[in-house]
């Protein structure tokens, strides 16, 4: 078994789309970032490549790459996850803590287990993602951004059931 644990944080701006989870969700606002800045899948993706001893997002999908310029995370996620595949790993679980004040994330959250749990060829079961809030503590609590803090279990892929 291997843990890796992944953080992303974005400031909310006017004007962009907000994904989530590989999802968009209607709100006024979006993250802003050099690809869809999906907080939830950029920290997977750091929990997935840490727990697989693979380094970070950025040494893989760096914001100097113009190819990566409003890519959508998803599709970072699938690169990540055929290269962690094919050293003989799956998914165990996987946990993800969101922290925005708004929008309200609860309806959307087994929207965005799916999407993951598609990419990362698992049962969405496996898969949980939980909102919360900054109680109105510091940037994130006064609305300025979304963080999100994943861990995942990557277990070898022989080891069914344990």
């Amino acid at each position: 078994m291997r843990i890796g644990i992944g953080y992303d944080v974005h400031p909310l701006i006017a004007g962009r789309p907000l994904i989530l989870g590989g999802l968009e969700i209607p709100f006024g606002k979006g993250l802003d970032g050099h690809s869809d800045a999906d907080v939830i899948t950029h920290a997977v993706i750091d929990a997935v490549l840490g727990a697989a001893g693979e380094g970070d997002i950025g040494h893989h999908f760096g914001v100097s790459d113009p190819r990566y310029q409003g890519v959508r995370s998803l599709r970072l996620l699938e690169e990540t996850w055929r290269r962690v595949k094919a050293k003989g790993f799956r998914i165990g679980n996987l946990d993800a803590t969101v922290v925005a004040e708004a929008p309200h994330l609860a309806p959307h959250l087994r929207a965005m287990a799916a999407n993951l749990a598609q990419i990362l060829d698992s049962e969405t079961a496996r898969i949980n993602i939980k909102p919360t809030t900054a109680k109105g503590l510091g940037p994130l609590g006064a609305g300025e951004g979304i963080a999100c803090l994943a861990v995942v279990l990557l277990v070898e892929a022989g080891d069914e059931g344990r």
